[in-house]
């Protein structure tokens, strides 16, 4: 069975096109409607005939218009929509319309059409893979009346790297597992445009990875290091490298996590792997201009007679020594073997995205995620990506007065800090291994799980930062220090 099997999306996309005019296929058609203002003569009704049914114009109000085909149905865009805006606004018109297999928007003037390709797909993005019945319909033709072509084909590309994001992490344990996701990258590279290697438990051992294989101790699946690089046509605007955690399930290992919701979620603590696979399938669809490495940090964390114990010490790529207070705080451990190797490698920036910490969550819930950074023009090139991608970041400090919390009494550093503030020590361990390069860490540990159908959102594993960090790559170009 092809590996594409956990990623139905990229098999299955839907066709996405700009148009002149609703096409005669389309068998629904949003029409964007503010609060005020006039209403577009095509969707047949008076402001007082909307007001009467309920509809106000506000952002992802929707009204459908009985009568033939096309249906027409109203959508809210609020007052002087912007990107935010005009996403939710198609995302709820693609909400609306969930039987409709070929559907149309009528874009507003000077509306990102990119924004309301990814609203439409996304809302109507569905892991229904494993389902034998009740599979819902899938989106075949999506239309945007009015827009810019190369507009929408980005949209398009940002929209399929998400669903792909989506996919991975959706995909339970006992359907991808660390080789079967390193089977998937190579199966991609040619299509895609990048090159891979992949490192085994023997590669691993000589390497000196003693992060991601003192993890990988209590798991009866072997461990993967998967390297990816992307090289453009051109002349590279500059040498980025991400580097994503691939817990593909973490049970916590000798430090179990208690058996609830959370803990059957955890199929989705590879969501930052999964976010930088997809980055890797749509870079060359996107024109990405930079040169991009990847490191894919892949395993379970599971408890066994073999598996690491608390009190263990282990050794880090590069010879630094840590001691395991706590086996649940494992991803740290398997990114500081990919960060060392980065900095060996020599490159512009890194960028590592993991579901990190439960502190970052408390802080910030589950809409928003927590960005760290050890250099300022970085930080801005992500939260300029975060805007437009609409996956909100918000900048905490690497406060190094935490640092000692780190140290041990047996080895160079310990892998926990104190009870409070663990995002911030967390990324003050991270930051021990970059070697001084200019490095962003994403956490995302509350942002990875959806829990409701809303707008382009859609209920379980969200894809977040798939987006964002594909944009980050189309826009990079080397930090100043």
């Amino acid at each position: 069975m092809s590996v594409f099997a956990p990623v139905p999306s990229y098999s299955a996309r839907p066709k996405v096109r700009a148009s002149a005019t609703v096409p005669a296929s389309a068998t629904v058609v949003g029409i964007p409607v503010g609060p005020t203002g006039a209403v577009p003569d095509e969707l047949g009704l008076t402001r007082r005939q909307l007001t009467a049914a309920g509809f106000d114009g506000s952002v992802g109000a929707t009204l459908t218009v009985p009568g033939d085909k096309p249906v027409r149905v109203a959508v809210g865009i609020g007052t002087a929509p912007d990107h935010v805006a005009i996403r939710d606004a198609a995302g709820a018109f693609g909400r609306a319309t969930p039987s409709h297999t070929k559907v149309a928007f009528v874009l507003p003037a000077g509306a990102d059409a990119a924004a309301a390709v990814e609203g439409i797909v996304l809302s109507r993005y569905r892991y229904d893979t494993l389902r034998t019945v009740g599979a819902r319909p899938t989106l075949v033709d999506v239309a945007i009346v009015g827009a810019d072509k190369a507009a929408v084909a980005h949209g398009a590309v940002l929209a399929a790297a998400t669903a792909m994001s989506r996919d991975l992490a959706n995909s339970p344990h006992s359907h991808l597992n660390a080789s079967k996701l390193a089977d998937l990258a190579v199966e991609l590279s040619d299509a895609c445009g990048y090159t891979v290697e992949v490192f085994d438990k023997a590669q691993l051992q000589e390497m000196g990875c003693g992060g991601l294989l003192g993890v990988n101790q209590g798991s009866i699946e072997p461990p993967r290091m998967v390297k990816m690089v992307y090289t453009p046509s051109g002349e590279p605007t500059g040498h980025l490298t991400l580097v994503g955690k691939g817990i593909m399930y973490d049970s916590g290992g000798l430090s179990l996590k208690p058996g609830d919701e959370v803990h059957a979620q955890m199929k989705n603590d590879m969501s930052g792997a999964a976010a930088v696979m997809a980055v890797f399938a749509h870079l060359q669809a996107a024109g990405c201009p930079a040169k991009v490495t990847a490191y894919l940090m892949c395993t379970d964390n599971m408890p066994s007679g073999t598996a690491m114990a608390m009190g263990d010490v282990i050794t880090i790529r590069g010879g630094t020594t840590v001691e395991v207070i706590n086996t649940d705080a494992e991803g740290r451990l398997v990114m500081s073997d990919a960060l060392v190797l980065a900095a060996e490698e020599g490159c512009d920036a890194v960028i590592d995205i993991a579901t990190l910490t439960g502190a970052a969550m408390r802080a910030l819930g589950n809409r928003v995620g927590a960005l760290f950074a050890n250099n300022e023009a970085l930080a801005a090139q992500i939260a300029r990506a975060a805007d437009s991608s609409d996956e909100p970041l918000w900048r905490l400090p690497l406060e190094r007065r935490y640092r000692h919390e780190l140290n041990s009494p047996v080895a160079d550093m310990r892998n926990l800090g104190g009870a409070n503030g663990g995002a911030i020590t967390a990324a003050l361990f991270l930051e021990h291994f970059v070697g001084g390069l200019p490095w962003a860490h994403i956490d995302i540990a509350g942002t990875a799980q959806t829990f409701a159908d809303t707008q382009w959102h859609t209920a379980g594993c969200s894809g977040f930062g798939a987006r964002m960090l594909l944009q980050v790559a189309c826009d990079f170009t080397a930090p100043e220090a």
